[in-house]
């Protein structure tokens, strides 16, 4: 590694072997010593579950982990890889946009728990549409799809900690259209343009019971594939919908706030 460039951790949920995490592993490479530190198995939407303990196994990129992603973070920072100047994790097969989607996402979460161990964290997702004409199977397998997030990816690791971003947020959470094509929001040859954004409190989970059964439905992912969002300008979603590479920076741990009625109903608590 040459003098000056840092020390990169690289996770995700999808698991080691996906497409885009290895399309992240090379972009990464041109501005950092990368080694992986990933789950050797899907392990998406688990948000923040942890392991007891872990078995870790040699990788060509590093090591597969029999984990969660914060497991693998946890295990990295602190027996795997010394001196961690920074925790990527991506890319993921999907977006992670949303207040309410922060605490679900694997990838997400692993940023999360790096903050917690005072690392700076940026985690990386693609939205890919869900429609008729595309498979997200299919989009997800394709290595070149991923280079509008891996280029954002690669320029913000290269930049931020420099910058100083991170006196300021504890982790970055980004979303990035497809590359251009047939399916994505841009032509072929055109780059997206970073967004800061903060995350949208638009929810609209949807339950419908079928017998024994109920379905739950984000009924916002089918909006997005049409462009008919409710999420205002300077928003997550709103800002990857009309092509951009949203950047949110974010901070942990949860606040808190004083409440003069939670104080009131202290003083009564009969002891």
């Amino acid at each position: 590694m040459d003098e000056g460039e840092p020390t990169i951790l690289l996770t995700n949920d999808d698991g080691i072997e996906t497409a885009g995490f290895r399309a992240l592993y090379d972009a990464l490479t041109a501005v950092g010593d990368v080694v992986a530190v990933a789950p050797d198995s899907d392990q998406s939407a688990v948000g923040r579950a942890l392991s007891e303990s872990v078995t870790v196994t040699d990788h060509e990129l590093g090591y597969a982990v029999a984990g969660t992603p914060a497991d693998c973070v946890i295990a990295g920072v602190e027996a795997l890889v010394p001196d961690v100047d920074l925790v990527v994790a991506g890319c993921n097969d999907g977006a992670n946009l949303g207040a309410y989607v922060l605490g679900r996402s694997g990838t997400v979460s692993a940023a999360v728990e790096a903050a917690f161990f005072g690392v700076p964290a940026i985690a990386v997702s693609m939205y890919i549409p869900i429609r008729e004409d595309i498979t997200f199977e299919s989009i997800s397998a394709e290595y070149d799809a991923y280079s509008e997030a891996t280029r954002a990816a690669a320029y913000l690791t290269e930049h931020a900690l420099g910058a100083g971003v991170f006196d300021h947020a504890d982790y970055l959470n980004v979303n990035a259209p497809m590359a251009g094509g047939e399916y994505g929001p841009l032509d072929d040859g055109e780059h997206a343009p970073l967004a800061i954004t903060e995350p949208s409190k638009v929810y609209q989970m949807d339950a419908v019971r079928d017998g024994e059964e109920v379905q739950l439905y984000d009924r916002i992912w089918e909006r997005m594939a049409e462009g008919d969002i409710p999420d205002a300008n300077g928003t997550d979603r709103r800002a990857v919908v009309d092509g951009k590479v949203s950047v949110s920076p974010l901070a942990v741990p949860h606040t808190t706030e004083h409440h003069d009625a939670l104080d009131a109903l202290a003083e009564t608590y009969p002891v």
